[in-house]
């Protein structure tokens, strides 16, 4: 199991590497949206694991709201670049 779980924090830095490359603030947002994807599920793994959950409600949480922020910025920004 812990095999897995370093098969999914090295999934989850792939993204971290295409945004320090990219001068794009469009390109970074989307690899930012993408590690908190990637942590989240780590987060309902590790819960399921353990047996433990408290710790998935946190990581389902994580999961549903925490890419609504990304989003709202993402509008913010579009609607200042059109102005």
């Amino acid at each position: 199991m812990n095999f897995i779980l370093m098969l999914m924090i090295v999934a989850m830095l792939i993204p971290i590497y295409a945004a320090w490359k990219s001068n794009d603030v469009w390109q970074k947002m989307l690899a930012l949206t993408s590690v908190s994807t990637k942590a989240s599920i780590i987060i309902l793994v590790v819960s399921v694991l353990r047996d433990d959950w408290m710790i998935g409600v946190v990581g389902a949480i994580v999961l549903s709201v925490g890419n609504a922020g990304f989003m709202l910025l993402a509008h913010l920004l579009k609607r200042m670049d059109n102005k």
